[in-house]
């Protein structure tokens, strides 16, 4: 571990940091490795070597810029990474790494449909994720909301589902409301506890710029400046997900992710995922991405387990066919 103080002389660091910092912070992201501390005009950057000298070069490219320009803007900070061949020498993988987690972790995309999730948040406010469980999808639509955040893109996570019992009854659960949700919305924290210091994570959840509720509690707000998720849509009716994309506002990204294999709701309620994807595909800025078990990174076995489950599922609907046809041999 490498240790730098770079001071700037000669120039207003504001200047240089962009306000509220964006400029800084978006030079800053090119170097994920790297961990930066400002105070005043010095700037204390530790990491490794390599990666330090690429950084103080950016620095004072950036510096060289200002005295060409009146302003800088992100654009200026790009053109200096690119100039110098740091973004061009980045290997095929490094372009998958959506950001470093806890301990250095790499969380990446590691599938084609996930890369492709990738891709479409450049182009797309909404993106409905569908595919079976263990293919990365909500995890990869958390990763992807944790980067936004960090490179000042939102201003806040918001992270839902529908309260739904998959065969269990919360209200048989002790405690209060939330204790009660807590448990069930458990597989969002355990994504968030993998890619944010604890005490980052626990502050944020103090003030407001990361939540976690139950889908009801959507109704009637409107969801500015931020990156919105909804996990487990295919436990939604039409009627609540209408209300939750109507939700949309101003600068928002919307990641709806579902397994329409697995739908909780009693027999006679419709899921709304899949009607509401046919409604909507082809509209510009919604984007569908169809996970499959290719996609599955869990344990190897659990994509067997979906394979198992998918052809008993085929041989019951066969054998409802061949008996409802039998049926009607009979009375004729």
């Amino acid at each position: 571990m490498h240790e730098k103080k770079i001071r700037l002389e000669g120039i207003d660091p504001i200047e240089i940091y962009g306000a509220n910092n964006t400029l800084i912070d978006r030079l800053c992201s090119y170097f994920p490795k790297l961990k930066t501390v400002i105070r005043g005009n010095e700037i204390f950057v530790s990491g490794s070597l390599p990666d330090i000298k690429k950084f103080e070069k950016a620095v004072y490219g950036l510096i060289d810029l200002r005295k060409k320009f009146r302003n800088l803007n992100p654009d200026h900070v790009d053109s200096v990474i690119e100039g110098n061949g740091m973004k061009n020498n980045d290997s095929k993988e490094d372009n998958d790494i959506i950001l470093y987690g806890q301990e250095g972790k790499t969380v990446r995309a590691r599938t084609a449909n996930q890369k492709k999730m990738l891709q479409l948040y450049n182009s797309c406010d909404m993106i409905f994720a569908i595919g079976p469980a263990g293919s990365g999808k909500t995890y990869t639509a958390i990763a992807m909301a944790v980067r936004a955040l960090k490179n000042r893109e939102v201003k806040r996570i918001i992270l839902t589902r529908p309260a739904v019992e998959a065969g269990e009854k919360l209200g048989f659960l002790p405690g209060d409301l939330k204790e009660k949700l807590d448990p069930y919305l458990q597989p969002l924290y355990d994504a968030l506890i993998d890619m944010l210091p604890s005490a980052k994570l626990r502050m944020y959840m103090e003030d407001g710029t990361i939540q976690i509720a139950p889908l009801a509690y959507m109704r009637g707000r409107t969801l500015d400046n931020a990156f919105v998720i909804l996990d487990e849509a295919q436990n939604t009716t039409m009627s609540q997900m209408k209300m939750f994309l109507t939700r949309m506002g101003n600068n928002a990204k919307f990641i709806i992710t579902g397994d329409i294999t697995q739908i909780d709701l009693p027999a006679n309620q419709k899921s709304g995922l899949e009607s509401t994807v046919k409604l909507v595909k082809g509209i510009k800025g919604i984007g569908v991405v169809n996970l499959t078990k290719q996609d599955i990174i869990r344990h190897k076995i659990v994509e067997k387990i979906v394979q198992a489950f998918a052809r008993a599922e085929k041989d019951m609907e066969e054998s409802t066919d061949n008996q409802s046809k039998n049926i009607k041999d009979g009375e004729s």
